[in-house]
């Protein structure tokens, strides 16, 4: 990603960002209703709520929803093929990212997703998913 597409910061998001240099994906939860919602947004998305917004720590789990492979390069240097999932994280939110280690034939559908990050030059990092190295079923303390 070349410097000029960085994604911007500003005071709602910075928080939010600050967390992803040390890979922690936080997601905003509501002081009125205790609903998590991710990307960062002034209002509650379930209540209406527009204050007291709290930042807790997703686990890092989730599944994948829908994708799609993308073939064409939405700017020069950008590598491709890649896919892009909408992912439902095991706290309940869609998040909207990079998916590996996936098949994209159909399968990955429902496939268990685990966090991992994809380096940004400013020190930041963008949150993406990949298959789980262990199923759920296999995993300790399920």
């Amino acid at each position: 990603m070349t410097d000029d597409m960085l994604p911007p910061v500003d005071d709602l998001t910075a928080p939010w960002w600050d967390a992803t240099r040390e890979r922690r994906l936080l997601l905003q939860k509501c002081g009125a209703c205790a609903a998590v919602q991710h990307y960062p947004r002034r209002v509650c998305t379930s209540c209406g709520a527009v204050d007291a917004h709290t930042w807790v720590e997703a686990c890092g789990l989730g599944t994948v929803d829908s994708y799609t492979v993308v073939h064409r390069a939405p700017a020069p240097g950008v590598a491709v093929p890649y896919t892009v999932a909408r992912v439902r994280l095991a706290e309940g939110p869609l998040i909207l990212t990079r998916l590996t280690g996936v098949p994209d034939d159909g399968t990955a559908f429902d496939a268990e997703l685990e966090l991992t990050w994809l380096p940004l030059a400013d020190g930041r990092h963008l949150p993406a998913f990949r298959a789980c190295a262990v199923p759920s079923a296999g995993r300790r303390g399920d």
